[in-house]
């Protein structure tokens, strides 16, 4: 197994959280900023340098677990609306 050198690991640049999370996200860096309680210019620097405390890229890990969670959580309502209006169609109340 081959193993790569350090500075083939370097070379590759990190990706920009910000930018990264307002595309998976389809929101703006202002409506990021909004969600986080930080002012745009912040967001704007943090983009720009793709430098931010720990802290903030903590926050901006569970702003994306949130979300995600909240879709699927109501891709779990609509399954169950649909199982129940079924199952009453049929004469068999869940």
């Amino acid at each position: 197994m081959e193993k790569e050198s350090k500075t083939e690991n370097q070379s590759q640049p990190e990706e920009n959280l910000v930018k990264k999370t307002c595309r998976e996200l389809g929101i703006t860096q202002k409506e990021l900023a909004d969600m986080m309680e930080v002012s745009l210019p912040t967001i704007n620097r943090w983009s720009a340098t793709n430098k931010m405390p720990p802290s903030t890229i903590k926050t901006i890990e569970l702003i994306i677990t949130n979300i995600s969670l909240n879709k699927q959580l109501e891709e779990m309502r609509n399954v169950f609306s649909a199982i129940n209006k079924y199952s009453t169609v049929k004469g068999v109340a869940l």
